[in-house]
């Protein structure tokens, strides 16, 4: 080999292994701070009670909401919940008078106690009202229902008929996700030794509602009956999809995740009560009616026929209707159906003369007597 070429192998060796042991030192020294990096130390002061969610003013305070995490001893103050002095059953049932932000230290002032000056006005949302109706055992869901949970109105009702008849009887859902604020003068939970919820027996509901639910409500409790009806915990997909439909809530195009949860979870706890249901007599027997004035057939349960088909009977135009007896006349293939005073359509029944009872051109709703000749 030549010497020229072999000193320049051997120059390119010492430079490679060079540029091995600088870059092994550079690597070195960047490990070296990261390995004696400290990591941030954990407070070790007492543990004080922050919210494990953001509360909102008006948020009734439940187990889950409320927690305690150790806190810097350093930047404790007076107005804490202090673990091992403070009480958290004592504080279930309270209201968030200001809001607060997920993990931040809950306040003395920041609650607000039932019995206190303005506690119910502080459980209210802006805008929103508290009205109070009756329930009983059968009305109030059996006491199942407890401060916090959200219920639906329904409004049992007889309509009187416009003659002698049996009135109407209806049932209508009048306003929805409704949200209870206190059962008869009780806003938080009653639990038993071993930390269960116990079920008791109420005579009164308080609920938030507008202003304009709230007068159909006081409304509403001069007709008829009003029952609530117990809601899931979960939210409801349709009514938050048709709170979205009717424009009432605008996200903005450039919202945060954050932001949206949030309009949208404002926007399921509002009352609904443009989308109502009824149910009416005819859906519940085939002997009740399905509206005022229309009585059931007394035949097989089916409302009466609002008028004679166009042509019956030999008449071009609808005849009246006809609710009383009637005697049917079969005369080979012609059948015609007369109308009779009882007394009439027993004595036809009894001697086959039917020729003075037939009046044609009218249709019969209820029972049919039968004479065939």
């Amino acid at each position: 080999m030549d010497r020229k070429k072999l000193v320049l192998l051997l120059g390119a060796l010492i430079i490679a292994i060079g540029t091995a042991f600088a870059a092994r030192s550079m690597f070195a020294g960047g490990a070296a701070p990261t390995a004696d990096a400290q990591t941030a130390a954990v407070p070790t002061g007492p543990r004080v009670l922050v919210a494990k969610r953001a509360l909102t003013a008006g948020t009734i305070i439940t187990a889950d909401a409320l927690g305690f995490q150790p806190w810097p001893e350093e930047l404790v103050q007076d107005a804490y919940f202090i673990d091992g002095e403070a009480d958290m059953n004592k504080l279930l049932g309270t209201v968030v008078r200001y809001p607060i932000t997920a993990g931040e230290p809950v306040t003395q002032g920041s609650l607000v106690s039932p019995g206190d000056r303005g506690f119910l006005a502080a459980a209210l949302g802006a805008g929103m009202r508290a009205i109070t109706v009756p329930v009983s055992a059968t009305t109030g869901v059996s006491g199942f229902i407890f401060p916090g949970d959200r219920v639906d109105l329904v409004l049992s009702q007889e309509i009187p008929a416009e003659d002698e008849g049996e009135p109407l009887r209806a049932a209508e859902t009048i306003v929805r996700n409704l949200r209870v604020l206190a059962t008869d003068q009780t806003t938080e939970k009653t639990t038993d030794e071993n930390g269960k919820t116990v079920v008791t027996q109420f005579s009164t509901v308080t609920l938030e509602a507008t202003p304009k639910i709230a007068e159909k409500i006081s409304v509403a409790q001069k007709f008829g009956t009003i029952s609530l009806a117990l809601r899931p915990l979960a939210d409801n997909p349709g009514d938050l999809e048709r709170i979205l439909a009717s424009g009432n809530v605008a996200i903005p195009a450039n919202a945060t995740p954050e932001e949206e949860e949030r309009l949208l979870k404002a926007a399921a706890g509002q009352p609904l009560d443009r989308t109502v249901s009824f149910v009416t007599g005819a859906d519940v027997s085939r002997f009740q009616r399905s509206s005022v004035g229309v009585k059931p057939s007394r035949n097989d349960g089916a409302a009466a026929a609002p008028a004679a088909a166009p042509g019956a009977g030999g008449g071009g135009n609808a005849a009246p209707v006809y609710r009383g007896p009637s005697v049917r006349v079969t005369r080979g293939k012609d059948t015609t159906d007369t109308p009779v005073s009882t007394k009439a359509a027993s004595g036809a029944m009894l001697s086959g003369q039917s020729e003075g009872l037939r009046r044609t051109g009218q249709v019969l709703p209820s029972a049919h007597a039968t004479l065939i000749k």
